[in-house]
């Protein structure tokens, strides 16, 4: 189950508490904002008295103007670079720019409107990947922390469609094919106003038949239904997948082995045969087939154990 973002953003970004300081308790506390994400707010004096001069009139980043956002992270991200990890004010400083950047991930997740994952779970993935770019960004290269972050936010939620979202493990590399393929098959459904052969996706991709096919068979395990859930529409057969499902067929054994034994039985003489008939389609007992043919029930039992050891020999021989 994925937690809400707000408990992210505080357990990757909130300060750290020190147990020896008995002031922490009071200085820190953590609020749920109108959309549910955490915000680490100054409940005391001694925090205002912690924060660089470029937090000391900021009471909530998510309002901050996009512009003034911008300005604001450069010189966050500056200072983050001189702080030490750890301290009160780094974790401050590292969870203001969380929040003054989650637009970047709200905008970078509607490129993925059209998949079926919860925007909460999207917007989690995305916020992962803006604490990492935000841990891993150098100021001194002069490079916009934008142009950074956005590929970090996306590799993020692309690595979370590639690794939790497929109901059937494949190879990364047939993962790749069949976005590869679906791109391939519009393209040429376009040009040829009807769906494209394999031979036709395999030629205007230069790969070979058996790859297409291949690629087109992984595609399968990207969703998968429920056998609860109803048949196809329009289908003969209504009600659950489940119950219209083969099953094992254990006779199947028992036909190739009565065939196998039919020729076995065929050579025995006919007493034995007639005592294999009793006993196995009469259903009569050891005594009973005695009786019949004027034996002991001993004898029909030693008869017995021959007969059938002759034929399960004969079965091994087969």
């Amino acid at each position: 189950m994925v937690a809400p973002t707000g408990e992210l953003l505080v357990s990757a970004a909130a300060p750290t508490a020190d147990p020896s300081d008995p002031a922490t308790p009071a200085t820190l506390a953590t609020a749920p904002g109108a959309d549910g994400l955490g915000r680490t707010l100054g409940s005391g004096p001694g925090l205002r008295d912690l924060l660089p001069p470029e937090l000391a009139a900021v009471d909530d980043p998510r309002e901050v103007a996009p512009a003034d956002a911008r300005d604001l992270t450069r010189q966050l991200l500056r200072r983050l670079a001189a702080l030490e990890e750890g301290t009160k004010e780094y974790s401050y400083v590292r969870t203001t720019l969380v929040e003054l950047n989650l637009s970047l991930v709200r905008f970078a997740i509607r490129r993925f409107d059209a998949h079926r994952e919860p925007k909460e779970d999207l917007l989690q993935v995305g916020a992962v990947g803006l604490i990492k770019a935000i841990d891993r960004f150098d100021p001194s290269l002069g490079v916009e922390f934008t142009t950074f972050a956005m590929p970090t936010v996306l590799g993020e939620i692309r690595r979370h469609f590639r690794d939790t979202t497929w109901a059937v493990h494949v190879p990364r590399r047939l993962q790749e094919l069949r976005i590869t393929l679906a791109r391939a098959q519009e393209r040429l459904s376009q040009r040829l106003d009807r769906a494209p052969t394999v031979a036709e996706l395999a030629e205007h991709l230069s790969l070979t038949p058996d790859e297409v096919v291949e690629g087109l068979t992984a595609a399968n395990g990207h969703t998968a239904g429920s056998l609860d859930g109803g048949g196809p529409d329009g289908g003969d057969a209504p009600g659950p997948l489940g119950g219209q499902l083969g099953a094992d067929d254990h006779g199947l054994a028992l036909v190739e082995d009565l065939v196998a034994l039919k020729p076995l039985i065929a050579a025995l003489p006919e007493r034995e045969r007639r005592i294999l008939s009793m006993r196995f389609c009469e259903d009569l007992t050891q005594s009973q087939i005695g009786a019949r043919l004027g034996l002991s029930q001993m004898h029909v039992s030693r008869l017995l154990a021959r007969t059938l050891g002759q034929l399960r020999d004969g079965l091994e021989d087969v």
